[in-house]
């Protein structure tokens, strides 16, 4: 850990606080099965499989606090050095998870449970990225055609796709800027629902990094069979 120290602590602050309301009031995702695991241990091994993360802090529900440290000591994710409760709102979740990181860390890299595909190869671009420009975020090319509708179901005009990127997790920031971009956050009593919007309200700028679609979110039971595919379960 002394060269870690020297160079600065690259840790990861996993978000899993969410209220899952898509499945329902009294589901947790984070914990829902997954090919025999449960959704949160398959992001939390591919950071513990990830050379550049050198700690990984954990965000859950109060109520789930315990459970999830069990969960990192059962599939050995020793680089698990704190779980924390979240807040009521993801920034609020992040914000808990930034306050528990240690001196030493200089890069944070944010990333929401319920993405279970995530590989230790976009785990690392997005640390690349930020060690170079201060920010890596995972993003993927909008292909479809999009249309805007300001009425009911009638289309107002399309839009131009060349242009738009739809952005995942993980999402990762050199630690200054990220703790500056929350700070005014909270000054502004802005609500964001990703780190990058945070550091855009800054008026700094967001590098993306080159996702794919198979990074997909979990948010209804249809995505947990999708994830099974896609991580040959």
């Amino acid at each position: 850990m002394v060269a870690a120290r020297r160079r600065g602590v690259n840790t990861a602050v996993i978000v899993a606080a969410g209220k899952s309301e898509r499945m329902g009031p009294d589901v947790d995702k984070a914990f829902l099965s997954l090919g025999g695991r449960p959704v949160l241990a398959h992001s939390l091994l591919a950071f513990e499989q990830c050379p550049c993360v050198d700690q990984v802090v954990l965000v859950v529900r109060r109520d789930r606090v315990n459970a999830a440290r069990g969960m990192a000591q059962v599939y050995g994710c020793s680089k698990v050095r704190a779980v924390v409760p979240g807040g009521a709102l993801r920034q609020l979740s992040v914000m808990n998870g930034l306050s528990a990181l240690e001196d030493e860390t200089k890069i944070v890299i944010v990333h929401d449970g319920a993405r279970p595909c995530v590989t230790p190869m976009l785990i690392e671009a997005t640390v690349d990225s930020a060690r170079k420009h201060a920010s890596g975020v995972a993003a993927v090319k909008v292909t479809d055609t999009v249309k805007a509708v300001e009425r009911g179901m009638v289309v107002h005009h399309t839009v131009d796709r060349s242009k738009l990127w739809t952005v995942q997790t993980p999402q990762t920031f050199r630690r200054d800027l990220l703790c500056r971009a929350y700070d005014f956050v909270v000054k502004k009593r802005q609500t964001v629902t990703d780190e990058a919007a945070a550091v855009e309200l800054l008026g700094e700028p967001v590098h993306l990094v080159m996702s794919s679609w198979g990074n997909i979110k979990i948010t209804s039971r249809e995505d947990l069979a999708l994830a099974a595919l896609l991580l040959h379960l």
